[in-house]
């Protein structure tokens, strides 16, 4: 009866353990429409020798309205209005970008840890990773986000946002 008690405490201890350090390995879901609310405000970023580009960004439901602009010599040349929307199912964002005037784009994005967001094209949402093209969004402050433009694995553009407060 001695040998049978001290198997199962041992058991249930090893269990335990085994548990603890499931629990370590477990990844919290991240709350992505909590953490796009950092993108919440205004924005400025350079584009090229005389451009600057001005974002603006508010919340509409679950999801994001913006206004980007491209403002070269005191002109505007570009705007493009952007609408991002929640889905609960895949637990990711999906972007409609709209060029005035000119495309549309359709976009799906996710943050991949609290400070780092991943966007592709709509039809690589099953496997971001095999997409031909990319942007990763890095927040470094509260003030500065980093978005890096990615083409077939190689990084070709580079955009410094700064708030504008």
């Amino acid at each position: 009866m001695k040998i049978f008690c001290l198997t199962v405490s041992v058991a249930v201890f090893l269990l335990s353990l085994l548990n603890g350090v499931q629990a370590q390995t477990t990844q919290t879901k991240l709350n992505q429409v909590e953490l796009n609310n950092q993108l919440i405000g205004s924005w400025k970023f350079d584009n090229g020798k005389d451009t600057t580009g001005f974002a603006d960004f508010t919340t509409y439901g679950t999801g994001i309205d913006a206004n980007i602009r491209y403002v070269s010599k005191g002109k505007t040349f570009m705007e493009v209005r952007v609408i991002w929307a929640y889905d609960k199912t895949l637990d990711k964002m999906i972007g409609l970008n709209q060029i005035k005037g000119g495309d549309v784009v359709l976009l799906s994005g996710q943050f991949v840890s609290k400070n780092k967001y991943v966007l592709v094209n709509y039809k690589d949402i099953s496997n971001p990773d095999k997409a031909s093209w990319k942007i990763e969004g890095d927040f470094k402050s509260s003030n500065l986000l980093i978005e890096t433009t990615i083409i077939n694995n190689k990084p070709v553009l580079v955009h410094n946002l700064t708030r504008v407060k």
